[in-house]
């Protein structure tokens, strides 16, 4: 059959991450003893306690629509903890919209913020998502390139030279997906003041916020504490997915001042309507059963932890050049030059694939081609068999 892709999605790329584990799951079922250090989710089950209250809501009957935005507890509480960051009472349930994961929050975003001819300046490298998400919003997204003395990410001087009169927003990742690096306190108040001076919006994508090593990874609420104004311009995004071992689940919200919240709950009754009933009743548990939920996390953030200590001596004994996680479990490792390939991470990692049959991410797909990422989120032998055959065709 003949098909002409529609102008909506006909420069549309498959999402690079999800294909490289689609790719490593189709050769285990072949029969290769593929390891797969291409996931983006935790390798943990949902906590016991999460599972148990999904069942009594099922049983209590959680099987309706609720409202599009969300049923009302869940709103409630992501407010008061958002509250708590503030140290303020400024941020109602009214300002949160919950979707299905956090993906779909930041496409509603986008979608209600941006549109033709519109530039958003994304620090990059980037979850290969965002770029496509702009485009689907007929948004431009502008790459701005991290610098390696800084972990890759990017400062208001840099982010000021990629600008343009027609600049509308920033997208923000702390924990940075797929570099780990965590932004301080004080770069994320610079970029708002940027951001804020020049009447740009701002994304920020904190999903990974609990999965820190060092101290919590400060949000970007933290950024505008005693200065409501500056929550005006800002969209916050998160969700259950990454912290709470929830990626199955599909639920994520937004946090925006309340005209925008209202415009991404009508785009959402158009779309999807609310997210799963029974999904948004275990995230319930999750948020606010904070003695077990912290437990959960904590445990599971010191066995991530402790891979990624043992995966980064491997990768310093051998001299590899990669960015120390701080946050999130993934390592960025760079490639050496292979040849004359335009993208030597690409290259590798097809090599990789097939020689060794290590599954990891292309560089490509967060628009630094010379660049790997490798999950951690998988057993331990796994990664650090995975790490040693990398150093090994590294080394070839």
């Amino acid at each position: 059959m003949h098909y002409t892709p529609s102008p909506n999605v006909a420069e549309l790329e498959e999402s690079a991450t999800i294909a490289v584990s689609a790719r490593a799951k189709a050769l285990r079922a072949a029969g290769r003893a593929v390891i797969d250090l291409g996931a983006g989710e935790p390798d943990f089950p949902t906590p016991t306690f999460i599972r148990e209250a999904a069942k009594r809501a099922l049983d209590a009957g959680a099987t309706r629509y609720t409202l599009v935005e969300g049923i009302q507890p869940l709103r409630e509480i992501i407010a008061a903890r958002a509250n708590e960051r503030l140290g303020v009472t400024s941020v109602t349930s009214g300002d949160v919209v919950v979707s299905t994961g956090s993906k779909q929050s930041l496409f509603n975003s986008c979608f209600v913020l941006f549109g033709p001819g519109d530039e958003v300046l994304v620090p990059t490298p980037a979850w290969t998502s965002y770029y496509q998400i702009l485009a689907l919003a007929r948004a431009r997204p502008i790459a701005v390139r991290g610098h390696r003395e800084n972990s890759l990410k990017v400062t208001p001087d840099d982010l000021t030279r990629a600008a343009t009169p027609r600049t509308r927003g920033v997208m923000l990742n702390s924990p940075t997906n797929p570099t780990g690096a965590v932004y301080s306190l004080d770069e994320l108040r610079a970029i708002l003041d940027l951001a804020e001076s020049r009447g740009w919006w701002v994304i920020s994508d904190e999903i990974y916020r609990e999965i820190s090593y060092e101290s919590e990874a400060p949000s970007l609420l933290h950024a505008v504490a005693g200065e409501a104004s500056l929550r005006d311009r800002v969209v916050i995004v998160d969700g259950v997915a990454k912290a709470y071992a929830m990626t199955g689940w599909r639920i994520g919200w937004s946090i925006a001042p309340a005209v925008v919240a209202r415009a991404i709950c009508a785009l959402q009754s158009h779309t999807t309507s609310n997210a799963s009933t029974l999904s948004q009743h275990a995230a319930l548990c999750a948020l606010s059963s904070r003695e077990q939920s912290e437990t959960a996390i904590a445990e599971m953030v010191a066995e991530f932890r402790r891979r990624r200590d043992a995966a980064a001596a491997l990768l310093r004994a051998a001299c590899v050049d990669f960015i120390e996680p701080r946050g999130a479990f993934y390592l960025f490792i760079r490639v050496p030059q292979r040849g004359d390939a335009a993208e030597p991470g690409a290259a590798f990692a097809r090599e990789l694939l097939d020689t060794r049959d290590v599954a990891v991410v292309p560089g490509t797909a967060f628009r630094t081609p010379e660049w790997i990422r490798v999950s951690y989120a998988a057993p331990m032998d796994d990664v650090l068999e995975g790490v040693r055959r990398i150093v090994a065709q590294l080394g070839r």
